[in-house]
């Protein structure tokens, strides 16, 4: 049996144990919001917050994540974090196809979190690991330095 706290809650799940987080989000707990890109965590398009923290989740096996505190893009839409996130990519028009957008969001909100530099350039460097195929970088960037400086 494994058992996860996502979103608050805590999950007795049947999944095994080396089945990566993402699967388990998407097709146990029917949490849809966490995508898979590449299924190599490279895209970032599986993003969540474990213990507050952007992890991405596509290939790690859900064992590894018992006992941590497992946010997807479900669990921050309704706090006031993720209304300020969100709230800055509608502004900036940062999503276009939307595939990507979830884990980007989480992303921005771990960066608020964490305090993170405010200038684009380490904006750039925090969020590599994030592919938009749809090219809006810009405007997403755009979102975060509104986020992180307090803006929306």
């Amino acid at each position: 049996m494994l058992k996860l706290t996502i979103n608050g809650a805590e999950h007795e799940l049947t999944s095994d144990p080396d089945t990566p987080l993402a699967y388990v989000l998407r097709d146990e707990l029917r949490l849809k919001g966490t995508k898979i890109g590449c299924g190599l965590e490279q895209c970032g398009a599986c993003t969540v917050l474990v213990d507050g923290e952007a992890v991405q989740s596509c290939a790690t096996p859900a064992a590894v994540f018992e006992g941590r505190e497992i946010v997807t893009i479900e669990g921050l839409t309704d706090t006031a974090e993720g209304r300020c996130v969100q709230d800055a990519f509608v502004e900036a028009r940062a999503a276009q196809c939307g595939y990507c957008t979830a884990g980007l969001v989480v992303a921005v909100a771990a960066l608020a979190r964490a305090g993170a530099a405010k200038d684009r350039e380490a904006l750039k460097e925090a969020l590599t690991g994030h592919l938009c195929r749809c090219g809006s970088h810009p405007r997403v960037l755009t979102a975060a330095e509104a986020v992180l400086e307090g803006q929306t």
